[in-house]
């Protein structure tokens, strides 16, 4: 029988049409059909992998015509030690690195051979898919090949050094041991001269360095060399880089059914796989332990395997399965770290969040920038880090894991509560920075900072600040909770006070009241009574402001006796004056009139400016509901003009809002189109997307109102794009916006029976 009439039958006989197995064995759909009906030749490289793919054992080898294997010309490989390993047949995707791979080595490079490096971290397949793309190209080179693990992080082996690889890559060669030079650097010339005018692909496996491989390359531009590397090698400077990531969740999900096929409960369990991929963190060398694992114990079915991973700190120990472990694979590229990255491994395993910035690093190596960012720049050329696009790093999960259990208990116990209060202090004294910008005039204690870092931003010096934040806040939240559990409590209810001002302009209420629960019970067990008093306090601003009205008063309610127990006379009228709001969402207009006034003058007399405007907008709002709306309209007018002269963007902003509500309101169409506008085009400057919705809200009333339905409909999805899902019970605008119409039986120019907004 002809080789492309077997391949054909094996084919068929497994399922597979011509795309299924050019996908598996990374030949053309329209190569394999020729071989199939004989118009093209087939090759060893293509018989390897088809008999893989098959298990066959050589079958298919065995029939290519005589002359289809590759010529030696003389070169004496021994195929144990210079031959390509396996492939093994449990592969799924990496099309694009293959591609990338090939286009490498078909490149011609004058005076030297072609050069590919594969890099990735540990455990991520670089050498099966080098091993893989090697068999599929070796037929290319009429010489033969070498391949030669380098052992650069190979457990209990030292790595092969490059005098050891030019011996044996001599010996390879024909080259008699006595002849074989016993300068390095003699062995290189003598490997290059061996190598002159002959076609071979190099391969040179878990390389550890550029110093260990420079002697290997060879000067022949039809030889091509194929490097796998945990580091970058980025001093590799004409070599091809290929890096290869994490698998993608489909394929990681196709490797791990692949690789459990036969066993029992395997068929189905697509969406369990999928979670033991996510515990794996999608990389391959996990993936396969846990395949392995699952085989191995026949009674487990994927959703037990799928447990037993999902206890993070036991996950580790669950990826061994006594030949191959995560734990030790990880171990290698930690052990071989100098002192000072692996010192900072650990200690970056102290944050809490999923990345984290320079400072935030310099802070925990109580190093300055530039030493922290060349320690940074080592665990990343290592693969134990990632360096993303936005400057930011990032741990992948597993790496996280081996982080906290390994590498940070070497770090003294002292050492690791310093650095820990470095970064608590560094999180503070920039995000009260940050609070500082955006709320200038607001009433804040004065921070002390014992343990703060050689490096701390200035983002009053580079307007940095809100960026910083905006890319920050979910790890000030996971650190605000990691200074309660570790006792710091004085720095969890402060770091939750500074970031008040910033939940208030981006409405993240969720963190907003996640962080003030946190810092009540920090303030309660230290005894800190005004602290506890301010945070319950801010916790019924959250709590109103996404519209809880009833949560919102038994917060204010306990932060009131607080106040007065320590005789704090502005926090009592502030909470007063929240309370007022209470009345007013309850349609007890009066009552909420009698607060704001008290607060109000309680402000003017003690020279609280911002608190005074704050208060004299809800009495805008409060009149206007009284029917008063000149009186209103003055208070609105009285308020944005402190704001303006305080520079207090988001409160202006809120003000013009609020003057656009009066007019409308009122029937005065024109005017608060115009009052709306200008809060549309505020809110774009401090970026307040709630603002900007509320004001696109009341201009798509007033369309409604002057029955222009379509300019409506426009204003009102631009509203949704900003901030979705505007709350009636506090927002005025969203309340009118009632029906195809928008008002639900409102006649243009008489005020509906809406309640106002709460304006805090």
């Amino acid at each position: 029988m002809s080789f492309g009439a077997e391949l054909r039958r094996l084919r068929r006989e497994a399922g597979l049409s011509l795309t299924d197995l050019a996908a598996k064995v990374h030949y053309s759909k329209g190569y394999l059909s020729k071989v199939e009906t004989g118009a093209a030749r087939p090759n060893a490289a293509l018989a390897a992998l088809c008999d893989t793919e098959f298990t066959t054992g050589g079958a298919l080898a065995s029939l290519l015509p005589a002359d289809a294997a590759p010529r030696r010309r003389g070169v004496v490989l021994t195929p144990m030690r210079s031959g390509l390993p396996a492939v093994t047949p449990h592969f799924t995707g990496r099309a694009e690195e293959l591609d990338q791979i090939r286009a490498a080595l078909s490149r011609e490079v004058d005076g030297a051979a072609a050069v590919c490096a594969v890099h990735g971290m540990a455990g991520v397949g670089k050498t099966t898919l080098a091993v893989r793309c090697a068999h599929r190209l070796q037929a290319r080179f009429t010489d033969g090949h070498l391949f030669l693990d380098l052992r650069g992080h190979t457990p209990d082996a030292g790595e092969v050094t490059a005098a050891e690889a030019l011996d044996r890559f001599l010996r390879f060669l024909g080259v008699p041991g006595e002849e074989i030079p016993a300068d390095v650097d003699d062995r290189a010339a003598l490997y290059r001269d061996r190598l002159l005018g002959r076609s071979m692909l190099i391969v040179l496996d878990n390389a550890r360095s550029v110093r260990q491989l420079r002697p290997l390359i060879p000067a022949e531009p039809k030889c091509r060399v194929l490097i796998t590397s945990r580091h970058r090698l980025a001093a590799l400077d004409d070599a091809w880089h290929v890096p290869v990531s994490l698998l993608p969740r489909t394929q990681a999900i196709d490797l791990l059914a692949e690789l459990v096929r036969d066993h029992p409960g395997g068929d189905g369990a697509e969406e369990v796989f999928g979670s033991v991929v996510d515990h794996c963190g999608r990389l391959p060398l996990a993936i396969r332990v846990a395949g392995a694992r699952l085989r191995a114990n026949p009674s487990w079915s994927p959703a037990d395997l799928d447990q037993r991973l999902a206890v993070e700190s036991a996950r580790l120990g669950e990826l061994d399965d006594g030949e191959r472990s995560v734990t030790a694979t990880f171990r290698l590229s930690y052990q071989d770290l100098p002192p000072g990255q692996r010192r900072l491994f650990g200690l970056l395993a102290l944050h809490p969040g999923t990345d984290l910035e320079l400072y935030s690093a310099a802070a925990l190596a109580d190093t300055d920038l530039r030493t922290t960012e060349a320690l940074l720049a080592g665990l990343h050329d290592a693969h134990l880090l990632t360096h993303q696009h936005t400057g930011r790093y990032q741990f992948h999960d597993l790496l996280r894991t081996f982080a906290r259990t390994v590498a940070l208990p070497e770090i003294p116990g002292t050492e690791r509560r310093v650095a820990l209060r470095r970064l608590l202090d560094l999180t503070l004294h920039a995000t009260d920075q940050v609070d500082r910008i955006l709320a200038p005039q607001r009433y804040r204690p004065e921070f002390a900072y014992p343990y703060l870092p050689v490096s701390v931003p200035d983002f009053h010096r580079d307007g940095s600040g809100e960026d910083w934040i905006r890319g920050e806040w979910a790890n000030l939240v996971a650190l605000c909770a990691l200074a309660a559990r570790h006792g710091v409590h004085d720095r969890c209810w402060q770091l939750a006070f500074a970031l008040r001002g910033f939940f208030f302009l981006t409405k993240l209420w969720d963190p907003w009241i996640t962080t003030h629960e946190h810092a009540l019970a920090s303030a309660e067990a230290v005894g800190d009574t005004w602290a506890q008093a301010i945070t319950v306090n801010n916790l019924g601003v959250a709590t109103i402001d996404r519209g809880d009205v009833g949560g919102a008063e038994r917060h204010y309610r306990a932060a009131l006796p607080l106040f007065r127990t320590i005789g704090d006379e502005n926090g009592v009228h502030t909470t007063l004056n929240n309370l007022a709001w209470i009345h007013f969402f309850r349609g007890d207009h009066a009552g909420a009139a009698e607060g704001m006034w008290t607060a109000f003058a309680f402000y003017r007399r003690t020279g609280a400016h911002r608190n005074a405007a704050i208060a004299q907008r809800g009495l805008a709002m409060v009149l206007a509901e009284l029917g008063d709306h000149p009186g209103a309209l003055d208070h609105a007018t009285e308020a944005l003009t402190a704001f303006e002269e305080l520079g207090l963007d988001l409160d202006a902003t809120m003000a013009c809002n609020a003057r656009g509500w009066i007019h409308f309101h009122a029937g005065e169409h024109e005017e608060a189109a115009t009052a709306y506008s200008d809060a549309l085009e505020r809110s774009h400057r401090c970026g307040s997307t709630f603002e900007a919705a509320r004001a696109e809200t009341g201009l798509g009333n007033i369309a409604a109102a002057l029955g222009r339905p379509d300019r409506a409909r426009h204003h009102w999805s631009r509203a949704a794009r900003q901030h979705p899902n505007l709350d009636p019970t506090v927002v005025t605008e969203a309340r009118a916006r009632r029906g195809p119409a928008g008002f639900a039986g409102h006649e243009p120019g008489r005020p509906p029976a809406v309640r106002g907004r709460w304006a805090y």
